[in-house]
């Protein structure tokens, strides 16, 4: 593969790369609008408004929190990471004051 190959190569590769994380952010700023249709209500005239911006890490659980609640909350925190809500650092900052109780 010469030199004209291994561009067009990564031209595919960053311009794939460009599409995959411009829907991401598509499907996440729909999440969110979902999420505050429900809680606001129904504006009077039609406005544009920036995305929101990102939703809070949860927070931490009572000291008292059950076994079953813990682990409840571990998934709940995991399924955050997988979207793409938390990050690697923020999920291991919450979990390990789950774990901490």
């Amino acid at each position: 593969m010469g030199l004209l190959g291994g561009m067009a190569r990564t031209a595919v590769v960053a311009g794939t790369a460009t599409a995959v994380s411009n829907r991401v952010s598509r499907r996440q700023a729909n999440r969110w609008a979902a999420q505050e249709s429900y809680a606001a209500p129904p504006p009077q005239q039609q406005t544009y408004a920036a995305p929101p911006p990102p939703a809070p890490a949860p927070p931490p659980a009572p000291a008292a929190a059950e076994s079953g609640d813990v682990i409840a909350q571990l998934e709940r925190l995991g399924k955050l990471r997988d979207e793409g809500v938390l990050t690697d650092a923020e999920f291991s900052a919450q979990k390990a004051r789950l774990l901490a109780g």
